[in-house]
This record gives C-alpha cells, structure tokens and sequence, in this order.
C-alpha cells in the first residue's frame, strides 16, 4: 500500500451534487445540480489524523475493497471487533478486518484463498489506523 498526499490536497475541490439517485426503478429527477459537495469534509472530518492508502492485493475482495482501491484511513477512530484496519504486523503492512474475542486477537482477510492471523505476544503488532471509506474506479471493475 502507498501513501498518496495528491490525492488529499485534491479534495479540497467542491463538485457539483446532484442530489440521490434511486438504484431500483427509474424515477422521474428534476435536471439541475441541487448543491456542491466537499469531499473533503465527507471522507475527512479529522484531517490531522487522516490519511489515503492504495491497496495492492485481493484479500480484502469480498469486504468490497478490490486491488488498486483507494482507502482512507483515520488513526483518531479506535478501532472495534468487526472493523477493518490497517495494521503493522512484524514490520509489515496489511489491510484486514480486526476481530476480538476475549482474549483472542486475530487479523482476518476477506477473501477465502487467504487464512487468519492470529496474533500473540511474541508478534510486534500494532494497528496503525481504522478504514473509514472506500474509494473505487468503477471503470477499472
């Protein structure tokens, strides 16, 4: 995963909002642009403690997070069971969902190719930071 501080400087940029879009059956929508959008605020409410990683690799596929995914990470958020982190395993980086279950601690992928990981005391282990949105090229699917 590599950082990419471009890609936050250009947040900054309003777009046009078109309001909601019904994702079922059509429905009649007046043709104008209700209000801008700050993506800015929406994918970054604590700027300082935010930050922007590419994911390389197909083991978080079935939680929506494809390769070349772009995910926004936000160290102020402490992570819960269930949520997906980014994490400093042994020196490496990874992207997985956190589980805990009493005394059990494991990071687990989203993709079944791939197997959990439990980690124990012996592991230098640290969560670097909680993934708070998913940013997707939907032409590249």
């Amino acid at each position: 995963m590599k950082l990419l501080p471009q890609l936050v400087s250009t947040l900054s940029i309003p777009l046009p909002f078109l309001g909601g879009v019904n994702a079922g059956f059509p429905s009649p929508a007046a043709d104008y642009i209700e209000d801008e959008i700050d993506l800015k605020s929406i994918l970054m409410p604590n700027p300082s403690s935010t930050f922007i990683m590419k994911i390389e690799g197909d083991s978080m596929i079935n939680a929506n997070i494809p390769p070349n995914a772009y995910i926004v990470i936000d160290r102020s958020v402490k992570p819960k069971n269930n949520s997906i982190v980014v994490a400093v395993l042994n020196g490496e980086i990874t992207c997985k969902r956190l589980i805990k279950r009493g005394k059990l601690l494991a990071l687990y992928p989203e993709n079944s190719k791939y197997f959990p990981i439990e980690i124990t005391e012996e592991m230098n282990f640290t969560v670097w930071g909680t993934v708070t949105n998913i940013l997707i090229d939907a032409t590249k699917l």
